[in-house]
């Protein structure tokens, strides 16, 4: 693999902690900000929302910039946007910055799966996407453990400091090793995007998307909270879970990619159910350690099994109900799940201010996990029924 597709898993390294590395100190950034535990929780939504809307209306408008330029600016927002958080001196000054880090985040992907299959020959270049995204995948197993870990030894400023150095070493690489001379592609236009939003069959998927991934975040951005205040694990040992926790995720996500091949309707049907009954057992489980532990290592495998069945399904769908627009429903479907996030860290807040409190996050999500059920098994059955009226014709 070329050396400048290293600066760019590098860089979606330090993006990956940042977008999740708030999970492990939300109760630390409440405590110093002097804000409720939902309150921190709305840092995790706008992050979520920034990539959600800026990411499709930010890369059709920069799709004429030199590909190079744009991945620089990209890691020189991202920089400014950590480094705000660290300076941050209110909560609202927080949020500010978080959605200018998320702005970049958005277009960083859409962009950077491009380029990185540009850097190597057209026989490796779905491998080269998958080195790429590994930095995200391997910065939930480390970079959000270590993260957190730093926020409570050093405070959560420093943690901001550590990312944003990593964005500045991003930042040299891709100055040294990325290409001058990169390709650029017709950039996607905000037409293209609101014809596949008119699609009813994609807006499905986009749905169980948001549903099925977005509702655990109901429970993940308050397990730091779960874990310390019902589980009763001290401060330092919820990092040493995260750690676990992420190895769970990591093994899901590549597990998944494997069941959803055959059949991605009936993979995700399966793994969403799943999903939904590992949330409510973890409502019971949650207050004794060992049974605890046991619970999330099934959470965090189950995850994120879903999303290679999620992108390799809406592919699917859109080459045959948007044959034009099949990368436009890709990224969008990347977008519902930041919007997934959004809602869950959103309600889970709403449920944490409730009298239901922290111990009902699990099976509020199971609630939402289930809509997505519900949205699988009918976008099944109608292609079952287009299957049908084919063999009839």
């Amino acid at each position: 693999m070329p050396l400048a597709l290293f600066a760019l898993t590098i860089a979606a390294y330090a993006i990956g902690t940042t977008e999740f590395v708030v999970v492990g100190l939300l109760p630390t950034v409440a405590n110093d900000l002097s804000v409720t535990l939902p309150m921190a929780g709305l840092i995790v939504s706008v992050y979520a929302l920034g990539v959600t809307f800026g990411a499709p209306v930010l890369t059709a408008l920069t799709g004429r910039m030199h590909r190079k330029t744009l991945m620089l600016g990209l890691m020189g927002v991202f920089v400014v946007g950590n480094s705000a958080a660290a300076l941050s001196p209110t909560y609202e000054m927080l949020l500010v910055a978080r959605v200018i880090s998320a702005f970049a985040h958005g277009v960083f992907f859409s962009i950077g799966a491009t380029i990185a299959a540009d850097l190597v020959p057209e026989n490796r270049r779905a491998s080269a996407i998958a080195m790429m995204f590994m930095g995200l995948t391997v910065a939930i197993v480390t970079g959000v453990p270590l993260g957190t870990y730093i926020g409570q030894m050093f405070g959560w400023r420093a943690t901001f400091w550590g990312v944003s150095l990593l964005g500045v070493i991003a930042f040299v690489g891709i100055a040294a090793l990325l290409p001058s001379n990169l390709s650029r592609a017709e950039p996607a236009r905000l037409i293209d995007q609101v014809r596949v939003l008119g699609s009813g069959r994609l807006l499905i998927v986009f749905g169980m998307t948001a549903f099925g991934y977005g509702g655990t975040f109901v429970t993940f951005t308050y397990l730091s909270a779960v874990l310390q205040d019902i589980t009763g694990f001290s401060e330092s040992s919820v990092s040493l879970i995260l750690v676990f926790y992420g190895l769970a995720i990591a093994v899901g996500n590549l597990a998944g990619g494997r069941v959803a091949d055959r059949n991605p309707v009936r993979a995700l049907t399966i793994l969403f159910a799943l999903q939904a009954v590992t949330l409510v057992i973890f409502t019971f489980t949650a207050v004794s350690p060992i049974l605890a532990i046991v619970t999330l290592a099934a959470l965090g495998f189950l995850q994120f099994a879903n999303v290679p069945g999620l992108q390799l399904y809406v592919v699917q769908l859109a080459k045959l109900h948007r044959p034009g627009g099949v990368d436009v429903a890709s990224a969008l479907n990347i977008a519902a799940f930041n919007l997934g996030i959004a809602i869950g860290a959103w309600v889970g807040g709403i449920v944490v201010s409730s009298s239901l409190g922290l111990s009902a996050t699990p099976w509020v999500a199971a609630l939402l996990v289930a809509f997505a059920v519900g949205l699988t098994m009918i976008s099944g059955a109608l292609d079952r029924r287009s299957d049908n009226v084919l063999q009839t014709a």
